[in-house]
């Protein structure tokens, strides 16, 4: 068979040879950072032209992967093309939880491809490294780091045979409500671009697929969203333009309708936009769950998953195979929401429960579901189209060394691992960001450490994770907590003292509030157990695979809400109160990550047993209620290992109380406070009276916020210094301790506004309802436009509470000696001076900013202020360097909604050099 046009073409994209030791080299060189907008290219190895003989050789690998995938594809019947667009399950002797498997094609050997979720990092039913969050990442504002936690990602792919991971998460963080927020770079275009790029390129130079997600329109819990063609171009676009240049290999379609058809339906924005304009040339994957007729490959849509489940599966009656070739009858099982329910819907006690989820939809019911035999038949789809992403797919497999006869471009070596905890304990440290520090409160001297209280769950236990969704869970053994870290820092004159204040763990039950009756018949049932063995100190450990329940009564004395928490590790359990589930772990059988419970998995941390702990609130009078834990065995085939224990109101009237007296009897405190975004822009719980109380025992207290998003400070006035710290990963422990102690500047820069209250931000303005997630008249419209994050700030003229790009240093830094000229390339080359003034070296992060005219552009909506370049440059203490950031054309350009094209912004513009979007510190006017 001859090869259609449109495959060949396809085939035939571009793909630079990359080493990781290259681009490091390259990268090394920060002083020069090129941008190219909105959109931008980092370093060098980006920007430039290949040399002669680089792109020989690249043209000899384009060919090569063209002529394997056109043979391969020639052999196949339309059944084995379809193993390449549409998912199944793995088969359950190899399944480890991935989120997407494709069977590939035995009989040409074209191997399997296994699919991972994050970011960041991996979610399987095997542990993985707990990278720190994205948001963190972002905030180093270095794409050198980026790419480190690529590599890392790549890395456990590689030891955990994955090919594709699904990452990064290129939206932008438009909404802090959004329930997905936290998984942004932040509310840059630029920013997010660079480091997302810069990431992309560390995971493909281990030669692991990129999958850069979701277009678009993915920045809102709206379903039916609205975006006009400028902002859409200069904002929402420009990171995926930028993991185009990065040559990323796939591209995952979002949940979301956008300016009308749903995003993987929406032939203008996936054919014409992500093809013609931008030059995508890998293979679209679908959100599982995002495909919601048979019509997709005309539309543009490469690949569906999860594709066909298993009719017991609990995703099959939701999430249908439209990819499937199955001919008529078809049966679509019923949907199971209640599944759904109680895998993602789960809170912990200190957070509101949350409005129930709209899964129907989310996922409509399709009640006349045809698939692709149907339109095969009908002739709505074509071979040719099949043939066209299949195609895409293989030359993508062929590129990364997937197929016979080819190696792939990346390096084989692996990290060891003593180097992935260096990666992430680098990004902890260099994530942190100095909010507030009054009269050099840190870092903290060696007296400090001889009488130091460490208060909140975040002190005692790494908070690595955070939200644990599509992301990995982390490895506890790899862990250290903040005071640990800060005891083996001070040595044998360190004397600190702990404080939970919220005691996840909960306390022993004491016998006497527990009835368990045992019946005469209970010895002789299998599976049956009294409640009292759960609830003493040391729990019980029951056989693999045993189905079990305890039960008994609790005595109650004092009628409020209490919080009961179940250890548990080898098992899936439930709790049931008077006859009513109240909660359990979230792991399911058939689920898409598998069924294996780990530790991390229904809290913000898991037990200090190394146990997952599952915390559920239930309000309980007086008197006895009848408690059940019911426990099945999940995959792992490991004892079963529970313990109850609860938190009452008066151990957390205790717990709390006794924080507070520790603080006040230390010569200075560190407080720990956490959110995971519930409720939006507030710390859980009672958290804040908690900061009110230590602060009036102690004013010497150092707030350290493990947060993902800005959240209000109702009591900073009073604290002497505040460190935001995000979901540090599991090195976070080490790094707080380190840039406590000042062995780290802090250098980190916030990559989100932090606003002073909700209504402050464009997306919860009271005034716009059709911003926000909910809309207006079910539609969410970007009416903000291009003016997002800190721009909306500067055109209404309100004052955040801390900027856009905003840190502090242990040491100073002093600016001068601004030049501004026109580049070669028709961009600037923006030169100037800094000095680290200051008794301490560490890190700066220069920032350049270009501000719209004073005349404003007929029909365009300019951007009050933009980033367009950035670096992150260390001096040491009275060191002086010269400093070049370039700034390349599209920086000057703004997008025609007339012409449809990029035009030059006339007329004069201030260039603005700074600390951060409000700390201006050189100007200049092109």
């Amino acid at each position: 068979m001859v090869m259609p046009t449109r495959i060949l073409a396809a085939l035939t994209s571009r793909w630079p040879d990359r080493p990781v030791h290259g681009l490091a080299r390259i990268l090394k060189k920060r002083s020069t950072i090129l941008l190219y907008g909105s959109a931008c290219c980092l370093a060098l190895s980006v920007c430039n032209p290949f040399h002669p003989a680089q792109a020989a050789d690249q043209e000899d690998a384009d060919v090569r992967a063209t002529r394997i995938a056109s043979s391969l594809l020639k052999q196949m019947t339309l059944q084995e093309k379809l193993n390449l667009i549409r998912g199944t399950e793995e088969p359950a002797a190899h399944n480890d939880g991935e989120a997407g498997y494709l069977p590939g094609v035995k009989r040409l050997n074209v191997p399997p491809l296994r699919m991972a979720d994050g970011p960041p990092g991996l979610l399987l039913s095997k542990p993985s490294v707990a990278e720190v969050a994205t948001m963190g990442v972002a905030a180093t504002f270095d794409p050198k780091l980026a790419f480190d936690n690529g590599v890392l990602i790549a890395d456990e792919a590689n030891r955990l045979n994955i090919d594709v991971v699904l990452q990064p998460f290129i939206n932008i963080d438009r909404d802090i409500t959004y329930s997905r927020a936290y998984n942004t770079f932040g509310e840059d275009p630029t920013l997010t671009s660079m480091i997302g790029a810069a990431e992309i390129r560390g995971i493909q130079s281990r030669n692991v697929m990129a999958d850069a997600k979701h277009f678009i329109g993915y920045d809102t819990d709206g379903q039916h969203v609205f975006i006009d063609e400028q902002p859409l171009h200069e904002i929402y676009l420009a990171p995926f333009e930028a993991a185009i240049n990065a040559h990323v290999a796939s591209i995952m379609c979002a949940y979301n309708m956008i300016n009308g058809p749903y995003a993987c339906a929406n032939r203008a924005l996936m054919d014409h936009v992500l093809r013609d304009e931008l030059g995508f040339k890998g293979f679209v994957v679908s959100d599982w769950g995002a495909v919601h007729d048979n019509l997709g490959l005309t539309a543009g849509l490469d690949m569906e998953m999860p594709g066909h489940l298993n009719p017991t599966n609990p995703f099959a009656g939701i999430i249908p195979a439209y990819y499937d070739n199955t001919p008529p009858p078809h049966h679509v099982p019923p949907p199971d929401f209640d599944a759904m329910h109680r895998i993602f819907e789960g809170t912990i006690p200190e957070e509101p429960q949350p409005e129930p989820v709209k899964w129907d939809v989310l996922f409509p019911v399709n009640h006349q579901f045809r698939n692709l035999y149907d339109a095969l038949h009908d002739g709505a789809v074509t071979q040719a189209e099949i043939d066209r992403a299949a195609g895409r797919v293989l030359f993508e497999m062929a590129l990364f060394g997937r197929l016979p006869g080819t190696t792939g471009q990346g390096t084989g070596t692996r990290l060891t691992p003593g180097q992935v905890d260096d990666i992430n304990e680098r990004t902890s440290a260099a994530s942190a960001v100095l909010l507030r520090n009054v009269h050099h409160a840190l870092p903290l001297t060696p007296d400090d450490l001889t009488d130091l209280a460490v208060i909140g769950p975040g002190g005692s236990q790494v908070i690595a994770v955070g939200k644990p969704n599509e992301r990995s869970l982390g490895e506890p053994d790899h862990q250290v907590s903040p005071v640990t870290a800060l005891r083996q820092i001070g040595g044998g004159k360190a004397h600190i003292q702990t404080a939970v204040a919220d005691d996840m763990d909960g306390h022993v039950i004491a016998a006497d509030h527990v009835i368990s009756p045992v019946p005469q018949d209970m010895g002789r049932k299998a599976g049956q157990a009294p409640l009292s063995v759960l609830t003493a100190a040391t729990g019980t450990t029951v056989p693999a695979g045993s189905t079990m329940d305890w039960s008994g009564d609790l005595q109650i004395d004092e009628e409020g809400e209490y919080w009961l928490c179940l250890h548990v590790l080898g098992a899936r359990a439930d709790i049931i109160v008077d006859g009513t589930r109240i909660g359990g772990t979230h792991a399911l059988k058939g689920g898409l990550h598998g069924d294996i419970v780990e530790p991390n998995q229904d809290n913000l941390l898991p037990g200090t047993d190394g146990l997952d702990n599952v915390r559920v609130p239930v309000k309980l009078t007086t008197g006895r209620h009848k408690v059940v834990i019911h426990a099945v065995p999940d995959d792992s085939d490991t004892p079963e290992r529970l313990r109850l224990a609860w938190a009452t109101p008066a151990t957390r009237r205790a717990d709390r109380d006794h924080a507070v007296d520790v603080a006040r009897h230390a010569r200075k405190v560190i407080l720990f406070l956490w959110s995971r975004g519930q409720p939006p822009f507030q710390l859980p719980g009672e958290q804040n009276e908690l900061a009110e109380a230590v602060l009036a025992a102690n004013p010497h207290t150092v707030i350290m916020l493990n947060t993902s998003q800005p959240v209000a400070l109702p009591w900073l006035d009073k604290a002497p210094a505040v460190m935001e710290m995000w979901w540090s990963g599991d090195r976070g422990g080490v790094a707080a301790a380190r840039v406590l102690t000042g062995q780290v500047n802090p250098a980190g820069r916030l990559p989100v506004t932090w606003g002073r209250q909700l209504s402050d931000y464009p997306a919860t303005d009271p005034m716009h309802k059709e911003r926000s997630g909910a809309g207006q008249d079910e539609k969410t419209v970007f009416s903000e436009g291009v003016n997002i994050g800190y721009r909306a700030f500067l055109k209404s003229g309100r004052k955040p509470l801390f900027p856009f790009g905003h840190g502090l240093s242990y040491s100073r830094f002093a600016y001068s000696r601004l030049h501004i000229d026109a580049s070669n390339a028709g961009g600037l080359d923006v030169r100037f001076r800094i000095r680290n003034s200051g008794g301490a070296g560490g890190d700066e992060v220069p920032q350049v900013y270009i501000d719209a005219p004073g005349t404003p552009v007929p029909g365009a909506d300019l951007a009050v202020r933009s980033l367009v370049a950035f670096d992150r440059v260390h001096l040491d203490a009275g060191e002086s360097r010269d400093i070049t950031l370039h700034v390349a054309p599209r920086a000057l350009q703004y997008w025609s909604t007339h012409d449809h094209a990029w035009r030059k912004v006339p007329g004069t513009r201030p260039v603005l050099v700074g600390a951060s979007s409000g700390d201006i510190r050189l100007k200049g006017r092109i």
